[in-house]
């Protein structure tokens, strides 16, 4: 199964939610999931609901894995009329205001991690697409952003407010590794990003310091962000991204 999604270029979030959810089918059968069929694929599905309380959206996330493995990876036949998806909940999200945006940024527990929250905030980037930035995707002279192998596999380019540009370069000057490609740079000896959690941890810390009664969460700062239409370069202009003295 592994081999099937990385062939067909799964994200690999995608890859290890599907992996995830098969082996907990499989222990939950204490069964090889080639031995199982349908109906424990029923059962499994009224066990998510009943007793793990899980939402629709997360059971038709293991549904998804589930009919992936049957029908790319064992060849087999799946019926939606014996497993339907369940239906999907739409919830409104949540909006912060301008007040309340200001208050969560303030209320970073350090300026690296108000660095974080302000990114999220003037670019809409989502959260890997933000660990993943690196110092030549900042393009001081066009004034956007690079974003790369977005969701989808997709690059595009958000625009750079001038505050975002003045936080950039002092966040090289006070807190970059020079030896780093990557603008947020990981803490480990090795040359690799922050991991996801650290903007999550840096959101959520923020949120609670701030008093926000809201459920405040790093995609929340992406919903409050105007949407500017903005038409990516075509791939054979060339990127005249900034070199990394000149961010």
């Amino acid at each position: 199964m592994l081999e099937e999604l990385q062939l067909r270029n799964y994200a690999q979030n995608t890859i290890r939610h599907y992996i995830r959810a098969v082996e907990e089918f499989a222990r939950h059968f204490h069964c090889s999931p080639d031995r199982l069929g349908p109906r424990h694929v029923r059962e499994y599905q009224a066990q998510l609901f009943q007793k793990r309380k899980l939402s629709a959206n997360s059971v038709g996330q293991h549904l998804a894995a589930l009919r992936f493995l049957y029908i790319k990876t064992l060849r087999r036949p799946w019926s939606l009329a014996e497993t339907p998806y369940p239906k999907k909940v739409h919830l409104l999200p949540t909006i912060l205001s301008r007040e309340e945006v200001a208050q969560l940024l303030h209320a970073a527990c350090s300026p690296y991690q108000r660095i974080l929250l302000m990114t999220l905030y003037a670019t809409g980037a989502r959260r890997a697409e933000l660990t993943h930035l690196k110092v030549s995707d900042i393009d001081s002279q066009r004034m956007v952003v690079h974003i790369r192998g977005g969701k989808g596999h997709k690059d595009r380019d958000v625009m750079l407010s001038p505050k975002l540009l003045m936080t950039f370069r002092t966040h090289w000057r006070c807190y970059h590794r020079k030896s780093s490609t990557w603008l947020f740079p990981s803490n480990y000896g090795q040359d690799r990003p922050i991991d996801t959690k650290t903007v999550w941890y840096a959101c959520r810390k923020a949120a609670q310091r701030a008093g926000l009664q809201k459920h405040v969460h790093p995609h929340t700062l992406v919903t409050v962000l105007p949407r500017i239409s903005m038409r990516p370069a075509p791939i054979s202009a060339p990127f005249r991204s900034c070199s990394v003295t000149k961010i």
